[in-house]
């Protein structure tokens, strides 16, 4: 069988940060996917090619615990360690192994803080099962997705997996070990320009770094943090209400508490202050910061103003949409009998 499996890349609209301390959040599906084709095989093989994974293409294959690269090529190689966690973890959990033949296209970069790592996870796992004719149900999607970068990872919130899952755009809540969901009903259309400026730190190192300034000076640092989590839950209500023009000043006071925070960067900073300035609504840094990505929401008249200002200011752009169907399945070729 032959079949074809997408999902989508996300951003944090807020409460990035924040939410490691309880705080909630709001992530988004983007209109960016990532394309993972299966083709069962009767050899047990298993041959990955990798497309537009910041590269030209890798094409990896291996058997029997040997592994052939025949095109390497820098930062690739850890991606594919996701697709290879997939087969393993989704083949254990089927009880069952076979062949096939992957290959996988993104529409986004690896490591630009737009989970692209959970959407290759989510969709190797969809892809995987249905070309060898099992049907998994979203939440079984979810779940071993999360186990994938789990295992690659050492550590993952399942907020990723779950939005690269589901879709839409959902608030998210840890409490202890406990992970709250729940899915917001937005019904207007939220046009985002993403920009992205070349990384100047790890996430671990900003999320430790964040954790050391709450720390140490937990009577403003915390209450940064307590901020954040009030202005996301105002957002709240305005994406419910439709109130873009609200949405964009609570990305704006977001940004600046992130900035109060320590995460944002000077290129950062000038993307979104020159997004403001063309036309957006509001804009602010998405994901761990030190460099990575900026979010502006913008009207759609305005949003060639805004994406020629922010070019100048970044390494790439892209437009994208929000609130985009979660993984999707289509069977390209049944199994000949």
């Amino acid at each position: 069988m032959r079949v074809v499996a997408s999902a989508p890349g996300k951003v944090t609209l807020f409460g990035e940060h924040a939410v490691v301390y309880g705080q909630p959040a709001i992530v988004t599906s983007i209109s960016r996917r990532v394309y993972v084709y299966a083709e069962a095989r009767s050899d047990g093989v298993i041959k990955i090619e990798a497309k537009d994974l910041r590269v030209p293409g890798v094409i990896v294959t291996y058997k029997e615990g040997e592994v052939t690269v025949e095109t390497e090529y820098g930062l690739v190689l850890p991606a594919i360690s996701y697709l290879n966690k997939a087969i393993e973890i989704t083949s254990s959990y089927l009880g069952s192994r076979h062949g096939v033949n992957l290959v996988v296209r993104s529409e986004m970069p690896v490591g630009a803080g737009l989970g692209t790592s959970a959407a290759v996870a989510v969709a190797t796992v969809a892809a995987y099962a249905y070309s060898g004719g099992y049907e998994l149900s979203r939440e079984e999607i979810a779940r071993l997705g999360w186990e994938v970068e789990k295992a690659v990872q050492g550590v993952a919130s399942p907020m990723d997996t779950s939005i690269a899952t589901f879709g839409g755009f959902m608030k998210v809540k840890f409490s202890g070990g406990d992970v709250e969901r729940g899915f917001l009903e937005v019904k207007v259309d939220l046009p985002i320009i993403i920009a992205y400026v070349e990384r100047e730190a790890r996430t671990r190192d900003m999320v430790l770094a964040v954790r050391e300034r709450v720390t140490k000076c937990p009577e403003i640092y915390g209450r940064i943090v307590e901020i954040i989590g009030e202005v996301t839950s105002r957002a709240e209500v305005a994406l419910r209400k439709g109130d873009l023009h609200e949405v964009g000043q609570l990305m704006n006071v977001n940004h600046g508490l992130l900035d109060a925070l320590g995460v944002s960067t000077r290129r950062l900073n000038e993307v979104v202050y020159a997004a403001r300035s063309s036309g957006a609504l509001g804009a602010k840094l998405t994901g761990a910061g030190g460099g990575g990505c900026a979010i502006a929401l913008t009207k759609p008249e305005s949003m060639d103003a805004v994406e020629t200002v922010v070019k100048f200011l970044s390494d790439f752009t892209m437009r994208t949409s929000l609130g985009v169907e979660g993984v999707r399945v289509e069977v390209l070729e049944k199994s000949k009998t």
